[in-house]
């Protein structure tokens, strides 16, 4: 898709829905990976196994997919080799790595509240780094409507001393997250954002790999398995290429606020795939708070804003 009609903000919110929907299915996924894989609940290295082997062939399919449309290979200009390391070490490596530590140690209410606060990190963050990202009253209180929002779908959480140490390492991939979306537009600037993706996708993931087998990690393959596997990096080849082409072309903090939207494309996904229970009046109202505090952040006077 050009870039001038990703510039369009109805464009723009349509395509950030949509990663967060492609997103969203990896939760039922993940679990249904698990069961076909063998991995057991708690297994440290074959749950970083299982990720970083999906994002690097997430890596692969988007790199496959620009030298064909290039009809040539694209290699990593050495000049992009220092920022997509570090892109890759937050948006990847970091984030998924506390995530699939975290996750054995705290609930999945805890892990979508606290994931939620990424969205205001970055919010909270961006002005730091962007002068035309400015913090406004609108952006706040949308933040507070979305958290809100999250907060009602989940129950107010299960806080507790227990959890803790699983809550503080769910707390710190959404700090890598935060700083891989301010590091995403950074890095994207004057450089093409579909190579910039294949490349932290393929060193996040392959650095992922060797932690999982560093940990002993293992899978136990079969086709059911390997289908899941490949779908996991379709949605993150997808997903992880619009979202940074999204960061580059707008402001950080209205793209990021759309992350809002994961945890209640999650949990609707896995009643239908799980048979989990999810219309519930508290969903319906999560989605409604969420909706809210999204259109509340996009507001902003004179029209979008680019950086």
């Amino acid at each position: 898709m050009k870039a001038s009609v990703m510039r369009r903000g109805a464009v723009a919110r349509a395509l950030a829905v949509l990663c967060t929907l492609l997103w969203g299915t990896a939760f039922p996924f993940i679990k249904l990976g698990y069961r076909a894989l063998a991995v057991a609940e708690g297994d440290v290295g074959a749950s970083l196994l299982f990720a970083g082997l999906r994002f690097s062939l997430a890596g692969l399919m988007v790199l496959g997919f620009l030298c064909a449309q290039k009809r040539r290979f694209v290699p990593l200009r050495r000049d992009c080799l220092a920022p997509v390391l570090l892109l890759g070490g937050f948006q990847t490596l970091g984030q998924y790595l506390f995530t699939y530590i975290g996750i054995g140690f705290t609930t999945g209410a805890n892990t979508s509240i606290i994931t939620a606060c990424a969205s205001f990190l970055t919010v909270l963050a961006a002005p730091l780094f962007f002068r035309s990202d400015r913090l406004t009253p609108w952006k706040i209180a949308g933040c507070v409507l979305g958290f809100g929002g999250v907060l009602v779908m989940n129950g107010g959480g299960g806080f507790s001393a227990q959890t803790l140490p699983g809550d503080a390492l769910i707390f710190g991939s959404t700090v890598f997250a935060a700083g891989g979306n301010i590091i995403a537009k950074k890095t994207t600037q004057g450089r093409d954002p579909v190579t910039v993706t294949a490349y932290q996708l393929l060193l996040g993931g392959g650095g992922l790999c060797g932690l999982g087998l560093l940990f002993g990690g293992s899978l136990r393959w079969n086709v059911q398995g390997v289908l899941i596997l490949l779908w996991l990096a379709l949605v993150s080849a997808a997903a992880f290429s619009i979202w940074t082409a999204l960061l580059k072309l707008h402001a950080a903090s209205k793209i990021s606020v759309f992350n809002l939207l994961v945890p209640v494309f999650g949990a609707f996904l896995s009643g239908v795939l799980l048979g989990e229970s999810v219309l519930r009046w508290e969903t319906l109202l999560s989605l409604s708070l969420i909706a809210a505090g999204i259109l509340l952040v996009n507001i902003s006077k004179g029209g979008e804003q680019h950086d």
